[in-house]
């Protein structure tokens, strides 16, 4: 315990370091390499999670772009990082950054901004939680508290789980929405607040826009709009305190700056345009998950007359052609989605399925295959292993059900049901965990754990017992019902002992036999 101790101490020793914003010291377990590569690995991925790039209006992402490098300019780490900007199309009004200076900003924020210098505001905000590390910093104190978790577990249980290969597997494509999704600390917030408008100082514009932009948050917030709620004040709280400080802030910096009204009007007029197109399609999506088609169509129509050059809409439309059960029209919808936007995974994906619902195998595998380049699905890999275990390639479709299990959706149900398919005649004892008991009576129990999602039946065991006068016993059991997934049952040995001392060492339960029940 004291040399685990002195580890930590250590740790926190060489974790701490002067944060280039602030000049402050700070514990940071992750440097500028972890950043750097936590930021290329995840900035694709997660903005295809999220609507994908906004491509209708080219122009629009190039003006954010150079609003954001004017920013990133000033940023104290501008060598060391390598910053991007990104417009996102999804109408939730949001902004995030990615450790290494990879930030994203929604069409849907976009339109509630008045002026370029608002929009500085957002950028230099995000910015600063790159270049402070922020992102860096809250993993660092993540990774203390494993630490002292994982002390108390050592203590108590030596042993390793034998499902930690699976839970890494799991966890580590989720690190990006983890970073998306933390909350930044109030002292982490205040500083994205500080000297992202000491970054718009320096870049020549009016710091009263980050002011504006609180005030803006703080009336959204009060009114409740849950779309506001669910993006960006779930990360950016705001709150009449940040108001006042901005307001402070920018009193002790030079006063005057560019506003850019005009200019940021003139280059959202096309988004203004067009909105309506965006409001409409969102009522779509809203009412096709209710289940009511004829309004989803209704609001698709309106949709496709204002902007009908936008991919997502005639996605939408191949999904409502798909459950009218009307394939060729569907097919034709997601041919056109895909003409359009070939960069959005979700295009390619259902295009294959429906490829594949029409047994077109070879079209659905490039479309598939497609679709996890650009974003891994479970859906994608339940789809490529029905295709590779139809064609006979057992190892391949291993792999994409392996891939698939690991998310907990209903493709990844279907995937794991078809791993076990392959599997349990000759593994059985992979998928249901074993014990013993003994009750106040003194039988003796073998007990069993359905560790899948699927049901199982047929469950086979054999039985060895070192009975109380030291004689080996051996015999069959056989569990009779389905044992649900998740679920534990008994199967009674026949045996029975005076004493339960060491029945982990004198009854041996080995699953011979199981399958998959219908």
């Amino acid at each position: 315990m004291r040399r685990f101790m002195c580890t930590v101490v250590w740790l926190l020793l060489a974790a701490c370091q002067v944060n280039p914003v602030t000049g402050e010291r700070h514990l940071q377990f992750y440097g500028s390499d972890w950043e750097q590569q936590v930021g290329n690995n995840y900035y694709a991925p997660m903005r295809q999670s999220q609507g994908g790039d906004y491509r209708l209006d080219p122009a629009l992402t190039q003006y954010v772009q150079s609003v954001g490098q004017k920013l990133a300019a000033q940023a104290r780490r501008k060598d060391e990082l390598q910053f991007e900007f990104r417009v996102l199309n999804d109408s939730t009004p949001n902004a995030w950054a990615l450790p290494g200076g990879k930030i994203a900003i929604n069409r849907g924020l976009l339109t509630e901004l008045k002026t370029e210098a608002e929009l500085a505001a957002v950028l230099g905000h995000e910015i600063v939680h790159a270049d402070a590390a922020h992102g860096a910093r809250a993993q660092s104190k993540g990774v203390l508290t494993q630490i002292g978790a994982l002390a108390g577990r050592v203590l108590i249980e030596s042993k390793v789980d034998s499902s930690a290969g699976r839970q890494v597997a799991a966890i580590v494509p989720a690190l990006g929405a983890q970073l998306l999704s933390t909350k930044y600390s109030r002292d982490a917030e205040r500083e994205a607040d500080l000297y992202g408008m000491q970054y718009m100082a320096e870049a020549g514009y009016d710091p009263q826009g980050a002011v504006q932009l609180q005030e803006t948050f703080v009336r959204l917030s009060e009114d409740r709009r849950s779309d506001w709620l669910s993006g960006l004040f779930a990360s950016h709280p705001p709150s009449r305190e940040r108001v006042a400080l901005n307001l402070e802030t920018a009193a002790g910096l030079p006063a005057g700056g560019d506003n850019g009204a005009q200019r940021y009007q003139e280059h959202l007029a096309y988004l203004h345009r067009v909105k309506p197109a965006y409001d409409a399609y969102d009522k779509a999506m809203d009412a096709a998950r209710e289940e009511h088609y004829d309004t989803a169509q209704d609001e698709l129509e309106t949709a496709l007359r204002i902007a009908p050059r936008e991919a997502l809409f005639h996605a939408l439309q191949g999904d409502l052609l798909a459950e009218a059960q009307q394939a060729r029209g569907a097919l034709a919808a997601f041919d056109r989605a895909v003409e359009l936007d070939s960069g959005f995974f979700y295009h390619p994906l259902r295009r294959g399925q429906l490829r594949l619902d029409q047994g077109q195998n070879a079209a659905a595998r490039t479309d598939l295959e497609r679709s996890l380049e650009l974003l891994p699905t479970a859906q994608a890999h339940y789809l490529l292993g029905n295709l590779d275990q139809g064609a006979g390639r057992r190892d391949a479709a291993r792999a994409h059900y392996e891939a698939a299990s690991r998310s907990n959706t209903e493709a990844g149900i279907k995937a794991e049901r078809e791993l076990i398919g392959m599997d349990i005649g000759s593994n059985p004892g992979q998928y249901l965990a074993t014990g013993h008991a003994a009750d106040s009576n003194g039988r003796v129990y073998c007990l069993i754990g359905n560790r899948t999602r699927s049901r199982l039946t047929g469950i086979t065991v054999n039985l060895g017992f070192v009975d109380d006068s030291g004689a080996i016993q051996r015999a069959r059991g056989t569990y009779r019902e389905v044992l649900p997934g998740g679920q534990q049952a008994s199967i009674a040995t026949g045996w029975r002992t005076a004493s339960a001392a060491n029945l982990d060492q004198r009854l041996s339960c080995v699953v011979s036999q199981a399958r998959l029940a219908n």
